[in-house]
C-alpha cells in the first residue's frame, strides 16, 4: 500500500491519494483507523510539510514512522529556502503574499535541507537528500526513481525549468525507516 499525503488532485496509478480530511499528520487516530490492517509501504507528500510548524512537522513524521511497514519510506518535498530566486522566495515565504488565495497562504515554515532532513532523523528515519541547496545556493541533485513517488516540483518534471535555468524546485528527501 502506497499513500499519497495531502494528494488535492494528485492521482498516480497504485497510489492511494488522501487529503488532510481522511489523513491529518498530526491525528494519530487517522493514522489507527487507515492502518489498522495494513501497514503503507511507502508515503509521498509534495509540499505539505511547510504547513506545519518545526514542531508539528517532527510530530508528523514521528506518526508516518510509526505506521510505516519496517524497510518502508517517505518521500517528501517542500520549498527550499537556499535557492537564490528573490521571485521564488517571495512566492514561497511564510504566509505567501498575505491573500488568502495565495498558494503559500498558509505556510508555516520555509526549511533549508539540513532543518527538513532533522525533521524526519528525529523520527527514527535514515534520510537521503535527492534534491535541495546549500547554504550558497549551489543546487545539488541525485537521480532518483519518480516511480517510489513523483515529486513534480523538481529539476526533471517542473516545466519551469528549462535551458538549463531553475526556476523551480524543492528540497526533495527518501526517509527510510529501517527495515
Amino acid at each position: 500500500m502506497k499513500i499519497i499525503i495531502g494528494a488535492g488532485n494528485t492521482r498516480y496509478d497504485g497510489w492511494i491519494a488522501t487529503q488532510e480530511t481522511e489523513l491529518n499528520l498530526l491525528n494519530r487516530a487517522d493514522f489507527e483507523r487507515l492502518f489498522q490492517h495494513e501497514r503503507p509501504s511507502a508515503f509521498l507528500a509534495e509540499h505539505v510539510w511547510e504547513h506545519m510548524t518545526l514542531e508539528e512537522g517532527i510530530a508528523a513524521a514521528k506518526n508516518c514512522y510509526d505506521f510505516l511497514a519496517p524497510g518502508g519510506y517517505i518521500r517528501a518535498a517542500v520549498p527550499d529556502g537556499n535557492f537564490p530566486d528573490p521571485w521564488y522566495q517571495d512566492l514561497v515565504k511564510i504566509g505567501g503574499n498575505g491573500d488568502p488565495g495565495h498558494p503559500a497562504y498558509t505556510h508555516k515554515i520555509v526549511y533549508d535541507y539540513k532543518q527538513f532532513r532533522r525533521v524526519f532523523e528525529q523520527a527514527g528515519f535514515q534520510v537521503e537528500l535527492l534534491e535541495y541547496c546549500d547554504e550558497q545556493g549551489v543546487f545539488h541533485y541525485r537521480l532518483w526513481d519518480e516511480g517510489k513517488g513523483m515529486i513534480g516540483r523538481s529539476l526533471r518534471f517542473d516545466t519551469r525549468n528549462a535551458q538549463g535555468k531553475l526556476g523551480m524546485i524543492s528540497i526533495i528527501v527518501d526517509a527510510r525507516k529501517p527495515g
